[in-house]
């Protein structure tokens, strides 16, 4: 028995663990007091963390498929070479535009993302898809518009706001925010403290709530500007803040202005009293903030929400302050800045060969990948890697996934289980679990501290498997865009004290790739291959992080330095990185003010840029939209979050104690009409298809609405699905039109019960 700490990996929060460990199996799981932010919270679903590191589904060694479709173990060497070898073949023959990378990352495991990405400079591509492309790139393009760049990204200070609005989220459940049922808790006991929650559903969080407002889904556009009309008419709107902060909002007033109020209170369904009372409530607070989630951001005009919700502490000043919203730093860069006005300067922006479309934050959406393999003729995608995804689970319209990737000369899937992915898969690479490497999450999303947690492995990695960056690296080499050794860089970090901050070994990598321009893109693994054997415990993955920790001690050095930092311009980057190894529990990154908010913001004035013409327009759109007269009666919210669905890292069934099917949740009135009984089962169909599901009664639903979680549909051990393929239901087309998010959280549906003889 041993006891070690490390961090949780199933949602955004990576809480920090001390775990128990008794012959390869984590016994017991408790909460890290010492870790910087979760201070020991601890939520259920990590107490279970040993269904993920131990399970029949783990894979153990490369695979190849054969022609009937089995497969045979092979070697590393052999599965390398091989793939390199038609990677290579695919590039020169169709160009790199043949080749699309999928996923990356997973949940907390985004070390190797350093390392994936000089996969596609190798291809000379830039199409990426992965998770953030159908669920956050419209807050990504707002982002860039209102405060200069896409890699702008908001938090909120909840655990000090007097008036919180949780707008299309359900923190109880799905966290988000820190310690959430804590938080939650002093919110609820707090009465200077106001609690408000915009929910279809009387969600966990909601029955917390001091005020819930009920809305029809879909219809949060209409609230949220509802919201802001009544503000900006009664004027509670902060007219010092946006004189001196902000621009174009004479343009947000008059659209504001415009509004008519009882139409956008009808067409959500809400009492206008209602929202008169929240929106006062909000503008007259001394500090207050929003939360949104998927809930905002897979609906109906989901880019357009994103916008909203931000005028809404914008315009009331609640922004760059204790218990509003604000910016933040990162130490890793999960984002890039792809503007699509930049091709109106002469920079071209890659767009897709069959949709045209532009990345966001240097992410293509998934919804478009399908018909990019299929449809796009001599352009079309060929190649596809996918690494710790599961899109044939996870990515709207299950069916057209498995259609595509079908047709693909070449696909190849890095993961530590074998998915319903890698079941197609021309080979299957086996990863390290989560807890056999070096890993991080770049989640560090905080403010006005933030903070970084490097988790060093419990396990020793399992026979025949391989950490990420070691798969890419010797890719990359059998590709031949490195040589295998650089024995002088390699030595100067081999001898190199850390009192001299690497300088030496910095000094001497700039001046190797100034020679090498060619090596740049591959400059991770560079690192890797060089500094990483010298740092201790094996910590080879992490070396990337010293040039990270450099440039962010050199852009916050202030903040750094506030934290406890010590060094000078020269050596605090190498002290921050060391004490990134060192800290068992993660380690805080930097301190800084709240005047800071506004040295982040990338706009050249450094104000906000409140009018985007293309939101503008779609809110004065608002009002002529036709009402919705689908021939499908009720409206699916699908991915709920609940007590034991997770990500699809749990694969093994047996670790939830509760829902083991996945029950659609339906109201008791709306399953009395349709001769359903709770526990029985239902058909739930789309336009897309059908999948039978588990009737749960629950009158928190509206009537017309039904839920379904995700995390399910998984076949473990090659078995039937367990619990709703949520996917099979959803369309691709069925999407934002300017970015592609799928409406996750508005599938019109038809419910109706299995027939008897079925049943039986």
């Amino acid at each position: 028995m041993k006891t070690e700490k490390t961090a949780c990996i199933l949602c955004s929060r990576n809480c920090g663990l001390v775990v128990e460990i008794d012959d390869g199996r984590i016994v017991k799981v408790k909460g890290d007091e010492a870790h910087p932010t979760s201070k020991g919270y601890l939520c259920q679903k990590a107490a279970r963390l040993d269904h993920y590191q131990n399970h029949d589904d783990r894979l153990r060694q490369p695979l190849k498929r054969q022609d009937d479709g089995s497969y045979v173990p092979v070697s590393w060497d052999e599965a390398l070479d091989d793939i390199a070898k038609r990677l290579t073949a695919i590039r020169d023959n169709h160009g790199g535009d043949a080749f699309a990378f999928v996923g990356g990352g997973g949940q907390g495991n985004h070390l190797g993302g350093a390392y994936s990405r000089q996969l596609l400079a190798a291809m000379k591509s830039r199409y990426a898809y992965n998770a953030l492309g159908q669920e956050k790139t419209g807050d990504f393009w707002v982002n860039g518009r209102l405060f200069g760049s896409q890699t702008c990204h908001t938090t909120e200070d909840v655990e000090h706001a007097d008036y919180v609005l949780f707008i299309g989220c359900n923190p109880f459940q799905s966290h988000g925010i820190p310690n959430a049922r804590d938080t939650l808790r002093d919110l609820k006991r707090n009465p200077d403290r106001t609690m408000v929650v915009i929910d279809p559903r009387r969600s966990e969080t909601a029955k917390q709530a001091d005020i819930h407002l009920q809305l029809k889904p879909g219809t949060d556009a209409f609230l949220m500007a509802a919201m802001l009309a009544i503000i900006v008419r009664e004027g509670l709107h902060d007219r010092a803040f946006l004189d001196r902060h902000c621009t174009g909002f004479a343009e947000i007033e008059q659209a504001l202005l415009a509004i008519d109020l009882a139409d956008h209170a009808q067409r959500a369904d809400v009492p206008l009293a209602d929202i008169e009372r929240v929106a006062r409530g909000f503008a007259a607070a001394k500090a207050a903030c929003v939360r949104i989630d998927l809930g905002i951001q897979q609906t109906l005009h989901s880019t357009l929400n994103g916008w909203l919700e931000k005028l809404l502490y914008l315009v009331t000043g609640n922004f760059a302050k204790r218990g509003g919203n604000n910016l933040h730093s990162f130490l890793l860069p999960i984002l890039g800045n792809t503007d699509e006005r930049r091709s109106k300067r002469g920079r071209s922006l890659k767009r897709t060969a069959y949709h045209r479309m532009q990345p966001i934050a240097g992410i293509y959406p998934p919804n478009i990948l399908p018909d990019e393999i299929e449809l796009a003729g001599e352009q079309r995608i060929r190649a596809v890697f996918v690494d710790s995804a599961n899109p044939l689970l996870t990515y709207a319209d299950s069916a057209a996934f498995e259609r595509a990737f079908g047709k693909l000369e070449l696909l190849v899937v890095i993961d530590v289980a074998m998915s319903e992915t890698a079941r197609l898969a021309h080979y299957v690479l086996p990863a390290a679990s989560q807890f056999e490497k070096w890993e991080a999450t770049g989640f560090n999303l905080e403010f006005p501290e933030n903070f970084f947690h490097l988790r060093h492995p419990l396990f020793t990695a399992q026979h025949g498997t391989l950490p990420e960056p070691e798969i890419y690296t010797r890719l990359i080499e059998r590709m031949g865009k490195i040589p295998a050794r650089f024995p002088k860089l390699a030595t100067i970090a081999r001898l190199e004290l850390k009192a001299s901050g690497h300088l030496a070994f910095m000094a001497a990598l700039a001046a190797t790739l100034a020679r090498h321009r060619e090596w740049i893109p591959y400059a991770a693994s560079i690192i890797y291959r060089t500094l990483g054997p010298s740092l201790a415990g094996g910590a080879a993955a992490a070396a990337p992080i010293l040039p990270l920790a450099m440039q962010y001690a050199n852009q916050h050095y202030a903040a750094v330095k506030r934290a406890g930092h010590r060094g000078n311009r020269l050596t605090l980057g190498s002290a921050l990185f060391q004490a990134i190894l060192d800290g068992r529990s993660g380690v805080v990154l930097s301190h800084h003010e709240f005047a800071d908010t506004w040295s982040l913001i990338a706009n050249a004035d450094r104000r906000v840029h409140l009018a985007v013409p293309e939101m503008l327009d779609e809110l004065n759109a608002l009002q002529r939209e036709a009402p919705m007269t689908a021939e499908y009666p009720f409206v699916l919210m699908a991915g709920e979050r609940r007590s034991y669905n997770a990500n699809q890292i749990y694969r093994d069934p047996a670790w939830r104690k509760v829902d083991p099917h996945g029950a659609m949740r339906i109201h008791p009135d709306d399953a009395a009409a349709l001769g359903l009984a709770d526990g029985g089962r239902a058909l739930c169909r789309s336009a897309r298809a059908e999948i039978e599901v588990v009737v749960e009664l629950d009158d928190t639903v509206r009537r017309g609405v039904v839920t379904l979680p995700h995390g399910y549909g998984m076949r473990y051990r090659g078995g039937a699905p367990i619990g709703p393929e949520l996917n099979r239901l959803t369309s691709a087309e069925h999407c934002d039109p300017f970015t592609r998010t799928p409406f996750h959280k508005h599938v019109p549906v038809s419910i109706r019960a299995v027939p008897v003889a079925a049943a039986a």
